[in-house]
């Protein structure tokens, strides 16, 4: 193979990827968007939201963190080559997250406190465990990381709610 056409083999491969990459980056919901379970449209309730991007292109969007994490413990649920996220909620804004979206497996959540999202009672993601940690000191709850929590943990009327 000549330089040049490994060069020109080498740039298309490396674009190839990085198309492959950036379709399973985060992505803001329409306006509109509704729940991938219930149809509820995010924007219309308070609480981190979450996503899961396939590398089909399709994206389901979840309005609650739970409905993220139970689809992904439930082992029924899995489905080859794909992104999930979660919203900073050190960042995001409570009543009308946007943005600030971290990796899912990545982040530290909140179990057990006080805080309501669009199904009652919920997990609260964070990129930052100082940031979980003040959380838990205003709310209460318990910081744990994603390999630890269970789908007893979001059994939310276990939490006295």
């Amino acid at each position: 193979m000549k330089y040049t056409q490994w060069r020109v083999w080498l740039a298309a491969a490396v674009l190839a990827g990085c198309g492959q990459a950036a379709s399973l980056q985060a992505a803001d919901p329409a306006a509109d968007t509704a729940c991938a379970l219930d149809g509820m449209v995010l924007r219309d309730y308070p609480g981190a939201k979450a996503q899961i991007r396939y590398t089909d292109g399709k994206t389901d969007y979840f309005c609650d963190v739970v409905e993220l994490l139970r689809t992904l413990l439930a082992p029924e649920q899995a489905r080859g080559n794909s992104a999930q996220y979660v919203q900073d909620m050190g960042k995001a804004d409570w009543n009308h997250p946007q943005g600030h979206w971290i990796a899912a497996r990545e982040a530290v959540y909140v179990v057990g406190s006080r805080a309501v999202g669009s199904m009652g009672p919920t997990v609260v993601p964070f990129a930052q465990l100082s940031d979980a940690h003040a959380f838990v000191a205003r709310e209460g709850g318990k910081v744990v990381r994603f390999a630890d929590i269970t789908l007893a943990m979001l059994d939310t009327r276990m939490h006295g709610h």
